[in-house]
């Protein structure tokens, strides 16, 4: 028997997704902010215990484990991150945004910056020579101020990292790794390739910050796993949408790369389902988190935005947004607020009995009768609905001079209204022919995605099989994936013609890192694909559009393939580009959807009874039929109002909605005349 093992770490619930041949099993168990490695063995252990074998025999018969960690993020978050000394140029502006006045735990603080007189011109020519006496003044006066590591980011290095390099070097002289005094030594150059000085600063920063606590977190993770006989690589996901080994992983890699993995899965929804634009919300415990896949590949950013920061290295991109299922309801000034604080998982909402008092979506959800106290996680876990009344009551509905029962919809309402008026903009503003199918998933989207869907004026959504555990269910179609970029600011078409000069040898040397780290993941050449990728523009007007080509002979291709996927610069005489990428991808084992036959629509084997709920204000409680949803055959259509229940979710069918399970077992919830 061999298992595969994929593991998405949230911030209130950490998920696991467990395949054996046919056989899936998923777990929960709670996140534990304090020692991540804690529920990444637990949620190992949970899944070890439904498939009824110890974890080491588990371990030593699974050929895969993924794993995407929020570490990264909760080291920003937290401002717990490593003391950096920070070198640049010394015609760069001093105060760097990684220094924001405003922020009472800056990235680096500004007396822990110091500038180097040497210069590199936009052509890569050095025209002013580096001092080594002033680089290492520089270096010692930093680390004796409490650096940890050291960050070099010098102006124009993308066009010629000589200096930085120049720097390490001369670092590492000084303080070499057989001594205790070494220090790391981060180089921008490293990080990304990408044009923009700031972004190039803000990038190195950031990678630099968190890479202390993930070094001793992961490599203890996977010294955990060598522990209990697991002899493979642990594989970490990357927000670019792929996974690698810790010792080819970056820590910038990291950074939202569960949110991440989840529109890398909804993307090959799109592509099952034969739809070219979705639009995605991932509704967690803490945030409800956005993407968008338009024509069939999920929406990647150069520049992402990180705690403020812009940055500069390739990123699937995600719009996170306060309102989860532990988003905290209060009252200000009158006014009803749901997030963006939440409630995590210490100590969570106040019906998890674990310590909290602030209402929050889960307690309006359990006082409204869509969540079953006895059946949370398919009853391991029991809810105290009084609790959640008397946490509404005291913060809200007293506040409000209102019933618990009207906070709870307020609560409801309001979030529903934010998360919905959130997607409607992003949708409006994708283009005038984006009509997209919505994908929910995560433990709270299913209960409240109808509102969602009304409030952003989508009629269609997808709730997948695996909707609450859906992220760590994309990680398994996920394969090592290794992504490489370089400025290139070159005509690929020229007076009509199509033109590789001075193109090939950038796209060469990015072909050449792919193969040196694609053999450290353990891979030959004839295992790995290679994808070109260009950003494309019309001269100096920002890129528009983007073309992906297979293998690396692109040019013979390029004029068919422009047509084919940006038929609007199709006939265009000239084409810029800024940018360019190789993708490399090995495969490795993943989980393959099943198509199964469709039975009637008749849903009354999977009823299983009747139990308050409230919908309306009008209406108040009211007796609802439920359904489980493992007894959902596919075929079986659920009109509402109704509640299905699941051991990991609830999917609550408001009225004028039906859901019907298909041909994949995914739930689809689709808008009908009343």
């Amino acid at each position: 028997m061999s298992y595969t093992i994929d593991i998405d770490t949230g911030g209130t619930l950490t998920d696991g997704f467990f395949v054996s041949g046919t056989r899936v099993e998923t777990v929960k168990v709670p996140t534990t902010p304090h020692d991540l490695t804690v529920c990444f063995l637990e949620c190992i252990k949970a899944g070890a215990e439904r498939f009824e074998v110890p974890v080491e025999d588990l371990l030593t018969e699974t050929s895969v484990i993924r794993f995407s960690t929020t570490i990264g993020t909760n080291t920003l978050i937290e401002r717990s991150g490593t003391k950096i000394g920070l070198l640049i140029s010394d015609s760069e502006d001093p105060v760097c945004e990684v220094t924001d006045d405003d922020d009472e735990s800056p990235l680096v603080y500004r007396e822990m910056i110091r500038a180097l007189a040497g210069a590199v011109d936009k052509n890569g020519v050095i025209v002013h020579d580096l001092d080594r006496d002033e680089v290492l003044r520089a270096a010692q006066d930093l680390l004796d101020q409490g650096a940890r590591c050291l960050v070099v980011s010098l102006k124009n290095s993308t066009y010629n990292p000589a200096h930085e390099k120049q720097v390490r070097q001369w670092i590492k002289e000084e303080y070499p790794r057989d001594y205790l005094g070494s220090v790391p030594v981060f180089l921008a150059s490293d990080i990304t390739n990408l044009p923009g000085d700031n972004e190039r600063i803000n990038t190195a920063v950031v990678n630099a910050y968190i890479h202390a606590r993930l070094v001793k977190f992961l490599y203890k993770a996977e010294e955990d796993l060598r522990k209990r006989f697991y002899s493979r690589p642990l594989l970490i996901v990357h927000a670019t949408g792929g996974v690698a080994r810790v010792a080819k992983t970056k820590s910038i890699n990291t950074y939202n790369s569960g949110p991440a993995a989840g529109l890398m899965g909804v993307a090959s929804l799109g592509r099952l389902y034969g739809t070219k634009h979705l639009i995605s919300g991932d509704m967690g415990g803490t945030s409800f988190d956005i993407g968008v896949a338009k024509n069939g590949q999920p929406n990647f950013t150069l520049k992402p935005v990180i705690e403020g920061l812009p940055l500069s290295t390739p990123m699937v991109e995600i719009k996170a947004i306060g309102a989860g299922g532990g988003s905290i309801a209060s009252v200000k000034r009158g006014e009803l607020q749901v997030g963006p604080q939440s409630a995590g998982a210490l100590p969570g909402p106040a019906c998890f009995s674990l310590g909290g008092t602030n209402p929050t979506t889960t307690d309006a959800d359990v006082v409204l009768g869509y969540i079953d106290p006895n059946y949370y996680l398919g009853g391991k876990m029991k809810l105290d609905r009084e609790k959640a009344s008397q946490a509404i009551e005291t913060r809200v509905a007293s506040e409000l001079k209102i019933s618990v029962l009207e906070a709870a919809l307020a609560i409801r309402d309001k979030v529903d209204m934010y998360a919905g008026e959130e997607l409607k903009n992003i949708k409006d503003n994708s283009g005038s022919n984006f009509d997209p199918v919505m994908v929910i998933y995560g433990g709270a989207g299913s209960a409240h995605c109808c509102g969602i869907a009304s409030y952003a004026g989508i009629k269609k959504i997808i709730a997948p099989q695996f909707a609450s555990v859906f992220s760590a269910n994309s990680l398994s179609s996920m394969d090592v994936w290794h992504i490489y970029s370089r400025r290139v600011g070159q005509w690929l078409k020229k007076n009509g013609s199509v033109s590789s000069n001075g193109i090939q040898k950038t796209l060469e040397d990015m072909h050449e890192e792919a193969r040196r780290d694609m053999r450290g993941e353990g891979f030959t050449d004839e295992e790995v694909s290679y994808l070109v990728e260009f950003f494309l523009s019309r001269g100096n007007s920002a890129p528009e559009a983007r073309i992906v080509l297979k293998g690396m002979n692109w040019a013979e291709k390029f004029s068919e393939e422009l047509r084919k996927q940006v038929p609007s610069m199709a006939d265009a005489k000239e084409v810029f580009s800024p940018a360019a990428f190789v993708h490399a991808t090995a495969k490795i084992p993943h989980y393959e959807t099943i198509k199964l036959d469709l039975s009637s629509a008749d849903s009354s084997a999977a009823r299983t009874g009747m139990r308050p709920v409230c919908f309306d204000r009008a209406a108040g409680m009211m007796d609802t039929e439920i359904y489980e949803r493992s007894l959902l055959k596919p075929g079986n259509v659920v009109k509402g109002p109704a509640v299905v229940q699941a051991k990991d979710t609830t999917y609550v069918v408001r009225e004028g909605w039906k859901y019907t399970v298909d041909e994949y077992c995914n739930g689809i919830f689709e808008e009908v005349p009343l």
